[in-house]
C-alpha cells in the first residue's frame, strides 16, 4: 500500500500539492470568516467546564432558566470624593446616557437612590475603603442573543465614555468597566494572541533547527510547508467542530501546537530517510529488478522511503490517536472536543506527511543530494558536517549506546531514580477550576475581578450557591444547619428565584477553589435537609469535573494500554518491548507531571515564566497532557523500535540492533524533539495559564523523555533484556506471522 502509494505521488505530484493548497487555504478562509456570519473565534466558548449530569451543572442550568433579568454591565469607579456635590450632578447625567440606550433595563448607582448615599440601599454600591463607588446596568430580559450583543457593546463604550466626563470632575478618578460577556471576549482575544505569539516564536526557531538537521533551506521548508498545511486545514476542521461540540477558546492553541509539532515531526523523518535511500539510489546500488532499473532515483528513493519511513510515520500516528482518542471516554465535553480535534489533527499531520511532503520531495528530485548553499559558507561547513543527517552507522548515537551497553545497570538505576525523584510532588497534586485567574494578572478584566471582590463582597456573589427546591421558610430554617458546618464562614439569605430558593455560602479561607473549599463541597453534599438542593460554584464545578476524571480514568487507561500493547506487538511480534515500553513512559509521565506541579501549583517559576500560581493544576489539563504527552512518548518509542527491529530482522544481533538502531534514528529524534520542545515552550511565552501550564508540560515532557528515556534508559533495559526483547509465547508468535506490522 505504501510502495503504490509511494509511486502514486512520484507519478503526480503537481496534484497532491494543488489539493493541499486548496485544503490550507479553505480552511483558513472558513476560520477567519466563517459561514455562517460568526468566524471561529467568535464561536469559541469560554470559562465554565461543565460536566453533563453533574450537580454543579444542573444547578447553574436552574439558575438560568429561573434567573428572569438581564445581562449586566458593571462600572467600578475608584479614587473619588463622594460628597462633592459635583460628582452626584456628574453621575446623574451619566445615568440618563446610559439609560438612553434602547434595550438598557436599569441603571442603578447610589446616588440615584432616594436618599443618597446615606440609603441602606446604597451599601452594597460603596467601596469598603470609602473612595469609590459601582454603576450597575441591566439589560432588558427579552433581547435575543445578538441584539443583546449590540446593546452590550453600546452601554460598555457609554460607560467608559463616562470615565472622562467623571475624570474632568474629580481628577483622581479611575473606572473599569466589566460584565461577564467582557471577561469570555477578553480570554478568547488572548487566545489569539498566543496562538500568534507560539507560532512567531516556535516557526522560525524550528526552522533553523531543521536548516541544521538537513544542512540547506530546501530540505527543511518541506516539513515546514506541511507544518503550515496542518494548521490552516485544522484551523477548518475546528471551525467544522464547534457546530457539534462546545469548543474552549484554548482548545485552538492546544491542537495548534500539537499540529504544528507531530507535522515536522513527521516531516522530518520522511525527509530524512529520502535523503538516505536517495543516496544510495544515485550510489549505483545494483538491482535486478527490471521496474527499479526504469524508475529514476528520486522515484526509488520516494518509494523506498514511504515503505519503510512512510508506514513508521503512520504506525506511530496511530500510536498516538489511540492515546489522545482516550479523552472521549470522559463526561466533560471539552475533554471530548479536545479528543475529537486532536484525532483530527493526527491525521491532517499524517495527510502532509504521507502525500505533501513526499510530493514536494518529488518536486525538487536529486537536488537534495547535493550539498547545500550553506554547506558552501566556510564558517558553517563544520556545523553542518556535525549536525546534518549522515548515513553513517558510526557516531555520536552509537557511540552513546556503547556506553551505555558497558554499564546497563548503573544507567539504568540512575535513570529511574531522577524520574521518581522529579514524580514526587505528584503526591501533591490540586486540580481546580479556574475562570479569570486563566488570565495575566495585569488584564483589565481581571483587574476589574479583583477589585470587586475586595471593594464590594456583597456585589461579587458568594463562594457557593445552593439551589434548594422548597420554601423559602425551609430554606430559612435549613441556614443554620449550614452556619454550623465546618468550613463555612458566612450564609447568606435565602432568596426567592421562581419556584426555588438560593443560599449563598462562603467558605473559610482566601480561595474560593482551594482543597478547603473543596472539602466544604462535598461536606455539603452529604446532608440530608429533607428536600433537593444543588451546590454550585467554582469549587463544586471542579469536584464534579474530578469526580468524572476518576469516574472514567480507568476505562481511558484500559482502552489506551490495550489498544498501545497490541500495535507494538503487531510491529515488532514481541509482549516484552510492549510492556517494557509502557512502564517506562509511565515513568516518564510522572515525572513530567511532578514538574508541572512543582513548577505551577508550587509557584517555583512564577518569577521566569511570567504567571501567578493559582495553587493547583487546571482539571482538564491533567487529562489532555497525559493523553498526548504519553502519545508523543509512543510516537519516540516507536520511531526507535521500528529501526532496531529492521536491523534486527536484517540479521544483526541485539546489541549491534540497538547500537545502530540509536545511530540511525537518534538523530532524527534528537532533532524531531528539538523542535516539538521550540513549538511547545513557543506557546510558554503566551499569557494565558492554561496554555502556559499544556505548553509547559509537554515541551518538558518530549525533553525528558528524548533524552533521559530514550537515549539512556531504553538502550539500557534493552541490553539487559537481549534476546529476551523479542520473545513472545508461540501462539502469539504464530499471530505476529499472519497480521504483522513491518517494513
Amino acid at each position: 500500500m505504501f510502495e503504490a502509494l509511494g509511486r502514486s505521488l512520484a507519478r503526480r505530484p503537481r496534484r497532491a500539492l494543488a489539493l493541499w493548497l486548496v485544503v490550507t487555504l479553505l480552511g483558513v478562509a472558513v476560520a477567519l470568516v466563517g459561514v455562517t456570519g460568526e468566524n471561529l473565534f467568535e464561536r469559541l466558548e469560554s470559562g465554565d467546564t461543565p460536566v453533563a449530569g453533574s450537580q454543579s451543572t444542573e444547578g447553574n442550568e436552574i439558575l438560568a432558566t429561573q434567573d428572569t433579568t438581564g445581562e449586566s454591565v458593571t462600572m467600578i469607579v475608584s479614587g473619588v470624593d463622594l460628597a462633592d456635590p459635583g460628582l452626584a450632578t456628574t453621575m446623574a447625567g451619566v445615568n440618563a446616557s446610559v439609560s438612553e440606550v434602547t434595550g438598557v433595563a436599569s441603571v442603578i448607582d447610589p446616588f440615584i437612590l432616594p436618599d443618597g448615599l446615606q440609603s441602606p440601599a446604597a451599601a452594597p454600591l460603596l467601596a469598603q475603603g470609602g473612595d469609590g463607588f459601582i454603576v450597575v446596568t441591566e439589560l432588558a430580559a427579552s433581547l435575543t442573543e445578538d441584539e443583546s450583543a449590540g446593546v452590550m457593546d453600546e452601554v460598555v463604550e457609554a460607560l467608559r465614555a463616562a470615565g472622562g466626563t467623571i475624570a474632568a470632575v474629580q481628577p483622581e478618578a479611575e473606572t473599569l468597566v466589566g460584565s461577564t460577556s467582557l471577561i469570555v471576549d477578553a480570554i478568547t482575544d488572548q487566545v489569539q494572541q498566543d496562538l500568534q505569539t507560539g507560532e512567531a516564536v516556535a516557526l522560525p526557531v524550528a526552522l533553523v533547527i531543521m536548516v541544521l538537521v538537513f544542512g540547506g533551506f530546501l530540505a527543511a521548508a518541506m516539513p515546514m510547508a506541511g507544518a503550515i498545511a496542518s494548521i490552516g486545514a485544522g484551523l477548518g476542521v475546528l471551525y467544522a467542530l464547534s457546530f457539534a461540540l462546545d469548543v474552549d477558546a484554548s482548545v485552538v492553541n492546544v491542537v495548534t501546537l500539537v499540529s504544528i509539532g507531530l507535522s515536522i515531526d513527521y516531516g522530518l523523518l520522511i525527509v530524512s530517510r529520502f535523503r538516505e535511500e536517495l543516496a544510495a539510489a544515485t550510489g549505483g546500488e545494483a538491482t535486478t529488478s527490471r521496474r527499479r532499473r526504469a524508475e529514476s532515483p528520486a522515484t526509488q528513493a520516494l518509494v523506498r522511503t514511504m515503505a519503510t519511513a512512510g508506514r513508521t510515520v503512520a504506525f506511530s500516528a496511530l500510536t498516538i490517536a489511540i492515546s489522545i482518542a482516550g479523552l472521549m471516554v470522559f463526561r466533560p465535553e471539552i475533554l471530548r472536543a479536545i479528543g475529537a480535534a486532536g484525532l483530527a489533527i493526527v491525521l491532517i499531520a499524517v495527510g502532509t506527511a504521507l502525500t505533501l511532503v513526499p510530493a514536494l520531495l518529488m518536486l525538487t528530485g536529486t537536488r537534495l543530494a547535493r550539498p547545500g548553499v550553506l554547506a558552501k559558507v566556510r564558517p558553517l561547513r563544520k556545523v553542518l558536517a556535525t549536525t546534518a543527517d549522515v548515513e553513517t552507522d558510526e557516531g555520536v548515537f552509537s557511540r552513546l549506546a556503547v556506553r551505555v551497553q558497558r554499564h546497563p545497570w548503573i544507567v539504568l538505576v540512575s535513570c529511574v531514580v531522577v524520574l521518581v525523584v522529579l514524580a514526587l510532588p505528584v503526591a501533591s497534586l490540586h486540580m481546580r477550576n479556574s475562570g479569570i485567574e486563566l488570565l495575566p494578572a495585569s488584564a483589565p478584566q481581571r483587574e476589574f475581578v479583583r477589585e470587586l471582590a475586595a471593594e464590594y463582597p456583597d456585589a461579587a456573589g458568594s463562594d457557593l450557591v445552593i439551589v434548594t427546591q422548597t420554601t423559602l421558610e425551609a430554606a430559612t430554617a435549613w441556614t443554620a444547619t449550614l452556619a454550623g458546618v465546618s468550613g463555612v464562614e458566612a450564609v447568606e439569605g435565602p432568596t426567592a428565584l421562581g419556584s426555588y430558593a438560593v443560599i449563598g455560602v462562603d467558605a473559610a479561607g482566601t480561595d474560593p477553589g482551594g482543597p478547603e473549599a473543596s472539602a466544604l463541597v462535598r461536606e455539603l453534599r452529604t446532608l440530608d435537609p429533607g428536600f433537593e438542593y444543588w451546590v454550585t460554584g467554582q469549587a463544586a464545578g471542579q469536584v464534579d469535573f474530578t469526580d468524572a476524571l476518576t469516574e472514567r480514568a480507568p476505562l481511558a487507561v484500559t482502552v489506551v494500554v490495550l489498544a498501545t500493547f497490541v500495535l507494538l506487538f503487531l510491529m515488532t511480534g514481541s509482549v516484552v518491548v510492549p510492556i517494557k515500553a509502557l512502564l517506562t513512559n509511565a515513568l516518564s509521565l510522572a515525572a513530567s507531571m511532578g514538574v508541572l506541579v512543582w513548577a505551577f501549583q508550587y509557584g517555583h517559576l512564577e518569577g521566569l515564566l511570567g504567571f501567578e500560581s493559582t495553587g493547583g493544576i487546571e482539571t482538564y489539563v491533567v487529562a489532555l497532557v497525559i493523553a498526548f504527552a504519553f502519545g508523543l512518548a509512543m510516537d519516540y518509542e516507536v520511531f526507535l523500535l521500528a529501526r532496531i527491529k529492521e536491523l534486527y530482522d536484517s540479521g544483526l544481533d541485539n546489541d549491534a540492533a540497538v547500537r545502530v538502531g540509536m545511530q540511525r534514528s537518534g538523530r532524527i529524534i534528537t532533532s524531531a524533539a528539538a523542535i516539538i520542545v521550540v513549538v511547545f515552550a513557543g506557546f510558554v511565552f503566551g499569557d494565558l495559564l492554561v496554555i502556559k501550564e499544556v505548553g509547559f508540560a509537554l515541551a518538558f515532557a518530549v525533553l525528558l523523555d528524548a533524552t533521559l528515556v530514550r537515549l539512556l534508559l531504553v538502550p539500557a533495559t534493552m541490553t539487559l533484556l537481549g534476546r529476551w526483547n523479542w520473545w513472545a509465547p508461540a501462539p502469539l508468535r504464530r499471530l505476529h506471522q499472519r497480521f504483522a506490522l513491518t517494513h
